[in-house]
């Protein structure tokens, strides 16, 4: 589905990557992980044909995502952070839009606006910045297009909002389909990622499934912390500890915790993962 390699990127003087290589299959809902200023937008942008990378290259369903060939962008949606709808009616807005999408489905899309609890007869500039979201998140979803990048899309939702959000998702996702979401709100999307890649300045700290990330690390609670841990951090129960699984006992994966670990442990996260 998408394949970078040996990618290097930069703002003038601003490098973002250097020689980061990457690959994202279909069938999987990726969670975007990184501190501010990493490049999660950046890199969703030149997977979009939105930015042309320096040097390296960047391979979508076979296309160069800059060439902003029309086979590429009818199977590509992308929707940014900071989303303001147009000064028209949602349903038209769908229905003209959809025009462009071959597997757009009318259908679906009045389902997931009824999931979502927004109307559809109202403009876009009528609705709260939380309702645009969802709009227009349905009507990505709608779309079918075999790649889907979401940039914080869980920002402006209320609670019942993101409850919806991981509901519909999930539903929508398809074996044939890679949604791709750029998130610092894990836990609003935690039990909806997987695999989870972690940016780091100018590198790709852990590309790895929920399933190898629970083989290799083990995540649990404990009255007192923990000499050889790799991340441990006090709560009102005790500890909460992240440590190498020596035992082969899989445990449930805290994401927050797994992101602050491979921050604080970036090489040995590195050897851990690259020794399988």
């Amino acid at each position: 589905m998408v394949n970078i390699q040996n990618l290097n990127f930069n703002y003038s003087k601003h490098l973002v990557f250097k020689d980061i290589s990457l690959t994202l299959k279909a069938g999987k809902i990726y969670g975007l992980l990184g501190q501010n200023g990493v490049g999660k937008t950046t890199l969703l942008k030149i997977m979009s044909g939105l930015l042309k990378p320096k040097s390296g290259s960047c391979t979508i369903m076979g296309y160069n995502p800059f060439d902003r060939n029309p086979g590429f962008l009818q199977e590509l949606f992308f929707i940014p952070e900071d989303f303001v709808g147009p000064d028209i009616i949602v349903n038209d807005f769908a229905r003209l839009r959809g025009q462009f999408y071959p597997n757009y489905d009318t259908n679906k899309f009045s389902r997931l606006m009824t999931d979502f609890e927004v109307k559809g007869n109202s403009k876009f500039t009528q609705l709260s910045f939380g309702q645009q979201k969802k709009a227009i998140i349905a009507f990505a979803l709608s779309t079918n297009t075999k790649l889907i990048l979401l940039d914080e899309p869980s920002n402006g939702l209320d609670i019942p909002s993101k409850s919806q959000l991981r509901k519909v998702i999930s539903q929508a996702s398809t074996e044939e389909s890679c949604i791709v979401i750029s998130t610092h709100q894990v836990r609003d999307l935690e039990n909806l990622i997987d695999p989870i890649i972690i940016l780091d300045k100018n590198a790709v700290l852990l590309n790895e499934s929920i399933e190898n990330i629970s083989k290799e690390l083990s995540f649990s609670f404990s009255n007192t912390p923990a000499n050889d841990a790799l991340y441990c951090e006090a709560t009102l129960g005790g500890y909460l500890v992240v440590q190498r699984n020596t035992t082969n006992q899989e445990s449930k994966v805290n994401i927050e915790a797994l992101f602050n670990a491979v921050l604080i442990n970036k090489q040995e996260i590195r050897e851990i993962f690259n020794s399988k």
